[in-house]
């Protein structure tokens, strides 16, 4: 049986519309982004767990192509789980996303790949 690395399972998992954290279960600690061992301990007892989907900003910036192209945010997201993962925030103007407002993970498909991007709460 050929076993796939954590971020090929992770991949995978969108691709079903499944946002999926691993979850260590020696020290209680959700990880992302998705490792072979637990940061910091080295431990194993790696498992997957459905993330909330909820979270927060951490901060943010606007990225200004060259036209024609649209400016569009990228943030810090704090998850309610723990860990914090970079994204794109949609469904609002850049200008309008401000540090600390609640957000809501989807999974969305852009160039034939599957990503977890942020809407507001």
């Amino acid at each position: 049986m050929t076993q796939i690395g954590p971020e090929a399972m992770f991949a995978a998992y969108l691709a079903e519309g499944r946002f999926m954290l691993q979850y260590c279960r020696s020290n209680a600690s959700f990880i992302f982004y998705p490792r072979v061992a637990a940061p910091g301990t080295g431990d194993l007892d790696i498992e997957w767990r459905e993330a909330s989907g909820e979270g927060s900003i951490y901060s943010v910036t606007t990225i200004r192509p060259k036209p024609p192209a649209m400016p569009y945010a990228v943030a810090l997201i704090d998850l309610a789980e723990g860990p914090r993962m970079m994204s794109n925030v949609c469904g609002l103007a850049p200008e309008d996303i401000e540090i600390g407002m609640k957000v809501r993970a989807a999974i969305a498909e852009r160039d034939g790949r599957h990503m977890v991007i942020f809407h507001p709460a």
